[in-house]
């Protein structure tokens, strides 16, 4: 049975229950969401062949120490880069390093600033160069399945509700939904309760209410949902080397539907939108 706790009693650590934050946070939200949607309106006009995932961790580093936040991933848990670069049939978790992307790469940019205390996280869907149709299209239904999960969340619908608007329209686009991995709660901690899975039934799981802020983060592959972790303790991989893509934001229940704190200034966190 979940409990839900007033986000001002709750102790810093996951205690299992369901923080509800008020209008304060909220606003602390906002700010850390729209410094890490900047950073990632700023990679769009970066990541290209020839660039280096390295290089594209050393851009996430230094506009996070110029605008008063840190990366949340330096250093969590031993992992030692200020962002995940997850390319082609990297689910998650990939680590930058010297290879230069290749034309035709995809590559997901995951990154989260701690700006106050606050978390701002989202991930998005970059091409490197032209791409093949195919990965054009996942990255496409994977960027609607976020926003048909997005709009299951209001009051009164549950975690299910959210998970079964995702998984119904990947599997009716003929990819999958990876299982081993969820959105989570955040807010001044990186990952809270509760867990955000992206399959499930409608009615199922936690039921939603105002004041809740959590991630939702659909990673869709083109072949089939089997994931494996690399030998590095991080990187996970399609078990069939079919493409993955993943969208992510941060979002907070309202009394009537849900606010994005992670919407890109620029409006190009949608698929095939480039800098103007």
């Amino acid at each position: 049975m979940v409990t839900y706790i007033d986000a001002a009693d709750a102790p810093l650590k996951n205690t299992g229950q369901v923080r509800l934050y008020g209008p304060e946070d909220f606003e602390g939200m906002r700010k850390a969401g729209q410094l890490t949607a900047r950073c990632l309106d700023e990679l769009a006009a970066i990541v290209k062949p020839g660039v280096t995932t390295q290089e594209i961790d050393d851009f996430v580093f230094e506009f996070g120490e110029a605008n008063g936040a840190l990366p949340a991933t330096l250093n969590y848990r031993g992992y030692t880069k200020s962002t995940c670069t997850s390319v082609n049939h990297v689910v998650c978790h990939g680590i930058p390093n010297e290879k230069p992307l290749r034309d035709g790469d995809i590559v997901n940019i995951d990154v989260t600033y701690i700006l106050d205390g606050w978390h701002g996280d989202s991930s998005r869907m970059y091409p490197v160069g032209k791409i093949k149709r195919a990965a054009e299209r996942l990255i496409e239904v994977t960027y609607e399945s976020l926003l048909l999960g997005i709009a299951a969340a209001k009051p009164g619908n549950t975690t299910g509700d959210i998970g079964h608007a995702i998984q119904t329209y990947v599997e009716g686009e003929r990819c999958s939904v990876v299982r081993d991995f969820c959105g989570h709660g955040v807010g001044r901690l990186f990952h809270d309760t509760p867990n955000i899975l992206h399959y499930g039934r409608p009615g199922e799981g936690i039921e939603l209410k105002p004041g809740m802020i959590f991630t939702i983060e659909p990673m869709v592959n083109l072949g089939r949902p089997h994931v494996k972790v690399l030998s590095d303790g991080w990187t996970a991989v399609t078990r069939d080397r079919s493409l993955s893509a993943q969208f992510e934001h941060a979002i907070g229940i309202t009394p009537d539907g849900c606010e994005i704190f992670t919407t890109s200034p620029g409006g190009l966190d949608k698929p095939g939108m480039t800098p103007a």
